[in-house]
């Protein structure tokens, strides 16, 4: 990566009088990070009255519903970490809850998928100022000694976050409409800005420039990709659509890579991957994430449309992704540095895929605690391999560039996001399409429409939809298994043990 110009004096704001403890600080920043990583867990609980409203989206309208927010997430992240390090990160995070909130308001009133599709952008936008703004107070905040664990902590919110938005969405829903999940998140978004203005550090500015032909390059891209990847089962995958963008998306993606390489000040230098640990931190998270919310975008509908479960129970059913993480990745980093960090990410991603390997077996008869148990499994594996990785982002970027460390560490999780979702969807809608029985066919615009309708054409045309259903997304948790498992490879391969230190090269 290019060395920061040093004739340019690092701006440091003066000492905040009175504000609060590095503890409380953490907590505060916590507490966004949960908001904006909760609603993407949140929502796909809302399919099944999404399905049923008078939106009546068809099934690439729903993935693009749920990916909207978390494509433009993970596209502006990067250059928002570095938005942060130049115009100062408590502003920055200021912007970013004030445009989530606005964002929430949006899909709240939104009368057709098209305006719902919107604001769930406007939304990932203001969580890309968030996220690392976040990381990038709380280790400011915190002393030297303790940003291991700084970033422990707020690691286990990431992942804690998409349980808080399952418990709290599924309560939510449970007695309002789907527009009551926004209606909810609007004023929570609101209140953490006000304490954020109140107590929040002012934090520290850094000289960054800005690359907006780069940012452009890549939105343009990812884009184009997931585009590709959500379109194909509806278009065809050999439609000239589909190809145009999966094609078009090499091209972006490449000519960003050039761009980077050639640029005095790119948004990334591709270079920085020549770093081993933060090549493998990057792909690691980015796994972990890819199976996390592939199961979160079908979680919700196995559990409502296959086991009769409510909008409430269904929340609090993924309870044991939540003990499992919480139990274990506050232990990850000093099980690191104990037994190596890299034999704690092999079997953490491991444990993930097995787990997802698991849950290719589960259909309508399936007992809850066994499934319980696996998805207790997959939080172990993820509770022990997340927060290694994390600080194995950070660790090999020096303190002066902890906002682009915080951003790239962030973009992989919502890249791996959008691409679980992405590729279960598209999976679990082709697949169920195939297995449908013609008679139930003409109601396939999506797979919670076809469910719906089969339940109001009696108990048979229910049972063969449920069955086409849990055979898709057997299909789907298989794909996702095999993917995570042989890049998890990659990851232990590239990933060298070591001390932590800042700047490593």
């Amino acid at each position: 990566m290019p060395a920061t110009a040093t004739t340019t004096p690092v701006r440091t704001a003066p000492p905040d009088r009175g504000r609060p403890r590095p503890g409380a600080v953490l907590a505060l920043m916590s507490s966004c990070v949960i908001l904006t990583i909760a609603l993407v867990a949140a929502v796909n609980l809302a399919i099944p009255k999404l399905v049923a409203s008078s939106l009546h989206p068809t099934s690439t309208q729903l993935l693009w519903i749920v990916d909207a927010y978390v494509i433009v997430f993970a596209c502006l992240l990067i250059p928002a970490g570095a938005l942060g390090d130049r115009r100062g990160r408590k502003g920055t995070l200021l912007t970013g809850l004030a445009l989530f909130a606005g964002g929430c308001l949006v899909s709240a009133l939104a009368p057709d998928a098209a305006v719902l599709i919107g604001g769930r952008a406007l939304t990932g936008a203001g969580a890309a100022l968030i996220m690392p703004a976040t990381l990038s107070l709380a280790i400011q905040s915190a002393p030297p000694q303790r940003r291991p664990h700084t970033i422990a902590v707020w690691t286990a919110a990431t992942g804690a976050a998409g349980m808080v938005g399952n418990f709290g969405g599924g309560l939510a829903l449970q007695y309002l409409p789907w527009q009551g999940l926004f209606w909810v998140m609007a004023p929570l978004a609101l209140v953490l800005l006000a304490l954020t203005a109140r107590f929040a550090p002012r934090g520290e500015r850094h000289p960054a420039h800005p690359d907006l032909p780069g940012t452009a390059l890549l939105v343009l891209g990812f884009v184009a990709l997931l585009y590709g990847v959500i379109e194909g089962p509806e278009r065809g995958w050999t439609s000239a659509g589909v190809l145009g963008a999966l094609g078009a998306a090499a091209v972006v993606l490449t000519g960003f890579v050039v761009h980077a390489l050639r640029a005095a000040h790119p948004l990334i230098d591709p270079r920085v991957f020549a770093i081993p640990r933060l090549r493998a931190g990057t792909l690691g998270v980015t796994l972990s994430f890819f199976g996390l919310f592939a199961l979160f975008f079908v979680n919700a509908q196995y559990l409502q449309y296959a086991k009769g479960y409510s909008p409430a129970l269904t929340g609090l059913a993924i309870g044991p992704l939540a003990i499992g993480m919480l139990a274990v990745s506050g232990r990850s980093v000093a099980l690191a540095g104990r037994f190596g960090a890299r034999r704690v990410i092999a079997v953490g991603l491991g444990i993930l895929a097995a787990g997802l390997a698991l849950l290719t077996f589960a259909d309508a008869g399936t007992p809850y605690p066994l499934y319980a148990l696996v998805l207790l499994v997959m939080a172990v594996g993820m509770g022990l391999s997340l927060p290694t990785l994390s600080v194995a982002i950070m660790g090999a970027l020096p303190p002066s560039r902890a906002g682009l460390g915080s951003g790239l560490g962030s973009a992989s999780r919502e890249v791996g996001s959008a691409l679980g979702v992405a590729v279960m969807g598209t999976v679990l809608t082709g697949r169920f399409t195939d297995r449908l029985p013609p008679s139930l066919a003409e109601h396939a615009s999506s797979p919670g429409q076809a469910l719906t309708a089969a339940r109001h054409l009696g108990p048979a045309a229910h049972t063969r939809a449920v069955t086409a259903f849990t055979d898709a997304m057997s299909m789907g948790f298989g794909v996702i298994a095999a993917v995570v498992a042989v890049l998890s490879a990659v990851v232990v391969i590239w990933f060298r043990d070591g001390e932590f230190r800042d700047g490593e090269r």
